[in-house]
């Protein structure tokens, strides 16, 4: 039990290491979210002033999941990733600050990220 505690413990601590940088540089720009399970992938675009979302895409939305396909991939978190960015620029929404959390910058996220940026966000 003593591990897990420890685990969650550097999580936290790493979660928060990130989210104050990202709001410290942020300059009053809203926040792109990202939380990663093994199967899925959700992304929001916060707004901390004012404590709202603007819009959120994830896996488990009908234009992104279907029968046969898979939620737990790059291809996925690209979709993901461009869905978000098309909802955000609608809104008006055209530069974010990125947070990562307590994830590494690498496969599923960094895919997300690209595609937001591919899709027309600035960060």
């Amino acid at each position: 039990m003593k591990v897990l505690k420890r685990i969650a413990k550097r999580k936290h601590r790493r979660t928060h290491r990130v989210r104050n940088r990202v709001r410290r540089d942020a300059h009053g720009r809203p926040r792109l979210t990202v939380y990663r399970t093994n199967k899925h992938i959700y992304a929001q675009i916060v707004d901390d002033a004012n404590g709202t979302t603007f819009c959120a895409a994830s896996t488990l939305d009908k234009s992104i999941a279907g029968p046969g396909t898979a939620a737990g991939n790059k291809e996925a978190a690209a979709k993901v990733g461009k869905l978000l960015a098309e909802r955000a620029v609608e809104k008006g929404v055209k530069e974010v600050a990125f947070d990562r959390g307590s994830f590494r910058y690498h496969g599923r996220v960094a895919a997300l990220a690209d595609a937001a940026r591919e899709g027309g966000l600035e960060f």
